[in-house]
């Protein structure tokens, strides 16, 4: 894979991002000389790393933003042909023990969304992977209606958490935050606080952003 070196300045990440509009994944990772897989059964996640690896990020599965010394996480938005996102948005890993002195102001989940870059693209199911086209970047910040959501949903989940009440939590809980299973498979397993504080394996929980919340940023910015 051709190695990108990271932008050195937003500026310099924009510039990268809109020579990406237009773009079939095929093209870019013809530029990478990147083998396009078939499907993504076996290759979830392809397109966000081909697109990482083409405007320079660093940070990988790093706990920090994708492209730390500028403070802005990268995050492809799969659409539909309606121009809807087709999927929830993961945004990082919960924690489910060791949670003393954790706010929202030092949370991960605060610190990937403070700014971000959101790359769209065709994600309807019968597109070819090499076929799917790249929109037009959006460079979001959230307002502060937007961030007292986000920090309401993560206070209630993290509140639930440290009650011992992981397991009781459902997709359903949050208005644009959500805590899911996010692991490989079923078997991986993962300490968390259980009743009376007890210690339990349960499986690694990630936080999503809503698909309506997501369709709300894109609304905003065309």
């Amino acid at each position: 894979m051709k190695i990108q070196a990271p932008p050195t300045s937003q500026e310099d990440l924009l510039m990268r991002a809109h020579r990406l509009a237009g773009l079939c994944l095929g093209d870019v990772a013809s530029e990478l000389k990147v083998n396009v897989p078939h499907n993504f059964k076996r290759h979830k996640g392809w397109s966000g790393q081909l697109i990482e690896c083409y405007l320079g990020a660093t940070a990988g599965s790093k706990p920090e933003q994708d492209f730390v010394e500028l403070g802005i996480e990268l995050k492809t938005l799969p659409l539909s042909y309606a121009l809807r996102p087709l999927e929830t948005t993961y945004v990082c890993y919960a924690p489910l023990r060791h949670m003393m002195g954790v706010t929202w102001e030092t949370s991960n989940v605060r610190n990937k969304l403070q700014k971000v870059l959101w790359i769209p693209i065709q994600g309807e199911r019968e597109i070819p992977p090499g076929e799917r086209i790249i929109g037009s970047p959006i460079l979001w910040q959230p307002s502060a209606k937007q961030s007292l959501l986000m920090q309401q949903d993560w206070e209630e989940l993290m509140d639930m958490i440290s009650l011992g009440q992981v397991e009781s939590i459902t997709a359903r809980i949050g208005q644009v935050l959500q805590l899911r299973p996010k692991a490989a498979d079923g078997s991986a397993l993962t300490e968390a606080i259980g009743n009376n504080g007890s210690t339990i394996l349960t499986r690694p929980r990630g936080f999503y952003l809503r698909k309506e919340f997501t369709q709300s940023v894109l609304d905003g910015a065309f």
